[in-house]
């Protein structure tokens, strides 16, 4: 299982670096558009929804494909490996930063409480495709790509109108961090960690 944990963080460490390149670009073009924090705001509760619904998807969908698991197990699967790690992806993992920055607005939204009736029914959408659906690969990209924009947009709701080149370079290296590990975590050794206990049941 280490190995590969391994072998897949190497796999996808440059896809994420694609991605959060994406997120400077866009974070960039809201700094010189002078975008208002509601912008970010309402782009993080569109963006963080449509992460968690990917990630459930593929979630569960990896599981399916290597398990004959039943529903419960499926279902609990699917949600905490998407609503527990996408909450650590777009929320947690971008708050530390927000902290270590100092950034004027900063805060954790911990969508899953917070908007409760928005997110949470995303994952059970997410998992009941995934469920029937077990074709990962396009999902698991857009999965990313969305987990980067998500984790930007909550970063960007706090930096109010400082940037410089500490800010994007710090914004940079926690954007790559909130998905590079967990993305792959969830969307792979998360499920298969199961499937592995499963047989040894």
């Amino acid at each position: 299982m280490v190995r590969e944990i391994i072998g897949q963080l190497k796999r996808h460490a440059p896809f994420t670096a694609l991605g959060t390149a994406s997120g400077i670009i866009v974070m960039l073009l809201l700094a010189l558009g002078q975008a208002p924090a509601r912008v970010s705001e309402m782009l993080f509760w569109g963006m963080h929804p449509l992460h968690v619904l990917l990630s459930a998807l593929v979630t569960t969908a990896m599981y399916r494909l290597h398990s004959r698991g039943g529903l419960a197990r499926t279902i609990l699967i699917g949600y905490f490996g998407s609503v527990g790690i996408g909450t650590i992806s777009d929320s947690i993992i971008p708050f530390v930063g927000e902290w270590m920055l100092q950034l004027p607005n900063r805060g954790i939204h911990l969508g899953f409480i917070e908007k409760w009736w928005l997110v949470n029914p995303s994952a059970f959408i997410g998992i009941g495709l995934g469920a029937v659906w077990t074709r990962t690969r396009f999902p698991h990209a857009g999965h990313v790509f969305i987990s980067t924009w998500a984790s930007l947009f909550h970063m960007t709701m706090a930096m109010g109108d400082r940037m410089g080149p500490l800010i994007v370079a710090t914004i940079a290296a926690f954007l790559f961090l909130a998905v590079w590990i967990p993305c792959c975590t969830s969307d792979i050794v998360f499920p298969l960690l199961w499937v592995k206990n499963r047989k040894n049941e």
